[in-house]
């Protein structure tokens, strides 16, 4: 009879175990899925800041040599991601086939100038560091005209902050809700061991050496629901890349790895502080409460 109480008394251990690293592992899941959003949104929005450019008119008598300088000197500069210089008869080319007409044929000259394609890094696609780098590129006197997008670089900087403000909400809930989910499911593991823990404290243990191997394996807990959240995360990347390779421009292995590393980090970190308030409980409270 005491051998059936103790087979199923650890039973109810194991089962409470297994539906603690279960809870953990999809909660990581999920908040590693949400980061996985939160970078490639990141990516995506420095990608598209990026392709905001100026186009850059050069003054007419200039020679190219003059202009393959001017290039090679914009490319120095901290806020220049890439440069390109457009030929006037290639700048005659893309105007040919956007307008489908031959203008230079029916002209007889080309009147286009030559120019340069410049595109900024994202840091600087703003209104205000835009308007200060028009200015210095119409500073150089080999530069007639500078042309760039205004009202396309507002409405891009306006959606980007209002869907990061939406993201940072929803994480902020989606992290509330794994905290709570975490702690309630690990409070249910601790509860099983309630006994055990009276039991240690009658016959003279601190409270540290109850709660020290208690915590050990919270950890533990943690780090392998991590393990099988990221192997989920693998498999789910790995599926999104045979169906959109363009996605694999978007990876960033800095910002992948740091995910990683927040994510065993957070399953420790919750599932060590959610153990420590369970044993906590059970370490004060009163004995004719155990059996409530």
């Amino acid at each position: 009879m005491i051998q059936q109480e103790e087979a199923h008394y650890q039973r109810r251990i194991a089962t409470s175990q297994f539906t603690t690293n279960i809870s953990i592992t999809l909660v990581l899941f999920l908040m590693g899925l949400f980061g996985l959003i939160m970078l490639h949104a990141r990516t995506l929005s420095d990608y598209v800041k990026e392709n905001i450019g100026f186009s850059i008119m050069i003054r007419e008598g200039v020679r190219e040599t003059g202009i393959l300088q001017l290039k090679k000197t914009l490319d120095g500069k901290s806020y220049v991601k890439s440069s390109e210089y457009i030929p006037r008869e290639r700048a005659a080319e893309k105007l040919k086939a956007e307008l489908g007409e031959d203008f230079v044929g029916f002209l007889g000259y080309n009147p286009l100038l030559p120019g340069i394609d410049l595109r900024i890094k994202a840091p600087y696609a703003n209104g205000d560091s835009l308007v200060r780098i028009e200015k210095r590129l119409l500073a150089y006197p080999e530069v007639k005209e500078v042309f760039y997008q205004k009202s396309l670089v507002d409405a891009i900087n306006s959606n980007i902050e209002k869907i990061g403000l939406v993201l940072l909400g929803f994480s902020s809930i989606l992290l509330f809700i794994a905290i709570v989910l975490i702690n309630n499911t690990i409070r249910l593991a601790v509860y099983s061991k309630r006994f055990i823990i009276r039991s240690m404290q009658l016959v003279g243990a601190t409270e540290g050496f109850i709660r020290r191997p208690l915590l050990m394996r919270s950890i533990l807990h943690g780090f392998i629901s991590a393990i099988f959240a990221l192997l989920m995360l693998m498999l789910l990347v790995y599926v999104a890349l045979e169906q959109v390779p363009e996605l694999l421009e978007l990876q960033d292995p800095l910002m992948l790895a740091a995910l990683v590393l927040f994510l065993f980090l957070l399953g420790a970190f919750i599932s060590w502080i959610s153990t420590w308030f369970a044993v906590r409980k059970y370490l004060r409270i009163r004995t004719d409460l155990l059996y409530t």
